[in-house]
This record gives structure tokens, C-alpha cells and sequence, in this order.
């Protein structure tokens, strides 16, 4: 019994798309399969034109030797762009934070170095210089990322803000400026994200200049960066267990008064949980070597 024609064909077409999908998901998996989560070359460069100060709480940026390094940046940043949102999704949850982490990183620093004669001619000093009169640097879209145009307020509002309930975060993300976190050396990996992130934190409310307790006898206050204020409501959400900056600072009371001479006075404050809490002024110079 011969097929008809009209079926010959149909049955080919079909054979020909459904080949077509197979070769297109093959390729996916393939491609998928060869992003780089352990972030070899952007920790290879991280650890190069990061410099950690003699107190071990600070980080700066050698930007002068990180201009000389651009191109190595680029492939980087060019290896996160490549990333579709389709082969993102596929991803765990550690490895889809992880990403987004390195990527504000990573675009923050291309910011800098995109932009690096204006600071060396000393026409910029922070990276707020590098906005314009209706949009801030953060409002720029200079970068690709998922197919798509995006700025750095994207990747922190549109995606980690609201894609995870994850409020260290916010010693993470870095905007290359002095009050910020210490940018770590090192790329965020999935495998020990968690650690990462609780080590962050650490170093952040370590450091006096940015985070402290005041003591004044038996009564004393916390006096916090911006940050805090900033996204205060991030840390009374439940996630992560913090219901209040109060419990943040109650489970990282070691880092806060780390090295102090009135330890245990600030011990017990903390431990009181009754207190009040101020903010520093932010100091939004570049957090380049030249400014430890």
C-alpha cells in the first residue's frame, strides 16, 4: 500500500522538526553545561588587584593594575553575559546567587575601569560622579546580562532582592566605595556560599569605622553604616532568622566587638537587646588602594 504523498511530507516535516528541537535542547545542555561555576578566571583576578589591610577588615581595588588586566575582566564579564535566562533557571538556588553576586561585582568594577581616566585626571572621585543629571551610575544600562540591556540596580533589586530571601547579601554586593563591604578576593562559589556570605558579614561588622557599639557605662548604642538603614526592612523579614537589627547584631556580636577593650561591656548591651541604633555617614570615595 503506497502512503500519499501530502502524508510523505508531513511525516518529514515533522521528522525534520522534531530533530531540529532535539539538536537545539542537545546544544542547550551542552552549553549549559559549560559555564564555569567555579569562576576560575575572575578568582585568578580578584585575588591579583585585591589588597587586604593590615587589620584584615578592610578591602581595596588596585584599579591602576586592574586597568592594565581590562581585557581579563572583559572575558569574564563577557562569559556572564553569555548566560541565557532559560540555562540561569536550570541552575540551584546557591549557584543562581552566586552568579548574580559575581556579576554586580564584576560590572561594578567595568564601571571603574570604563572610567578610569576620569579618576586619574581627578575629574571623578566616587563612582556617584559617574552619573549624569538624570540618571544615576547605577541607573546605566551598560551591560548585558540574560539576553537583555541592564544596570547594577537590576541585578540588586529586580533579581537578588526579590529572587532570594537572603538579606547578607548586603555584605556582599559591593559599589566601590569606601563604606562598602570589603570586596572579597576571592569569587563566590555555590559550595560554600554560605560560609562566604556568613564570613562577609563577620568582616563587615568587624571593622569599627563602618559598623560599632558604643558603650557609656552600663548603657551604650550601636552606631551602623547606612547600609542598615538603607535596607533595614531586609532584616525584619524573618529571613535567615533576623526579625530586627537586633537579632543580626545578636548573632554576630563576636564580630562586633572583636579586638575592642570594653568587650564585655558591649557584650552585655548586645545581650540586652535594648538599645538604640544610629547610622554613620557614608563615605562614598572610591575604594581604590590609594584611599586605605
Amino acid at each position: 500500500m503506497h502512503t500519499p504523498f501530502n502524508q510523505v511530507k508531513r511525516l518529514a516535516r515533522y521528522t525534520l522538526t522534531t530533530g531540529s528541537l532535539l539538536l537545539s535542547l542537545f546544544s542547550m545542555v551542552l552549553h549549559a553545561a559549560d559555564f564555569d561555576h567555579s569562576y576560575n578566571n575572575f578568582d585568578q583576578l580578584l585575588s591579583e588587584v585585591v589588597q587586604m589591610s593590615d587589620d584584615k577588615k578592610q578591602t581595596r581595588v588596585n584599579y591602576q593594575q586592574l586597568s592594565v588586566k581590562k581585557d581579563t575582566l572583559q572575558t569574564s564579564l563577557s562569559a556572564f553575559s553569555d548566560v541565557s535566562k532559560s540555562q540561569y533557571d536550570e541552575w540551584d538556588k546557591q549557584q543562581q546567587l552566586s552568579f548574580l553576586i559575581n556579576a554586580y561585582n564584576g560590572f561594578t568594577l567595568k564601571l571603574i575601569i570604563d572610567n578610569w581616566d576620569e579618576f586619574k585626571q581627578g575629574n571623578a572621585k566616587s563612582i556617584r560622579d559617574l552619573g549624569s543629571l538624570f540618571t544615576t551610575p547605577w541607573e546605566k544600562k551598560f551591560f548585558t546580562l540574560f539576553s537583555e540591556k541592564h544596570n547594577l540596580d537590576d541585578i540588586e533589586h529586580e533579581m537578588v532582592r526579590k529572587w532570594f530571601k537572603e538579606p547578607r547579601i548586603h555584605a556582599a554586593l559591593v559599589c566601590a566605595a569606601v563604606s562598602c563591604p570589603p570586596l572579597r578576593d576571592e569569587a563566590f562559589v555555590s559550595s560554600k556560599l554560605t560560609a562566604q556570605l556568613d564570613s562577609q558579614m563577620q568582616l563587615f561588622l568587624a571593622d569599627n569605622s563602618r559598623n560599632e557599639i558604643k558603650t557609656n557605662g552600663q548603657k551604650g548604642e550601636a552606631s551602623l553604616s547606612s547600609i542598615f538603614k538603607w535596607y533595614r526592612g531586609d532584616f525584619e523579614k524573618g529571613d535567615e532568622g533576623f526579625n530586627s537589627l537586633l537579632d543580626l547584631l545578636s548573632v554576630y556580636s563576636d564580630a562586633l566587638v572583636e579586638g575592642d577593650d570594653s568587650a564585655q561591656a558591649q557584650r552585655n548591651i548586645i545581650k540586652s537587646a535594648d538599645y538604640p541604633i544610629t547610622f554613620k555617614d557614608y563615605d562614598w570615595r572610591l575604594n581604590d588602594v590609594a584611599n586605605f
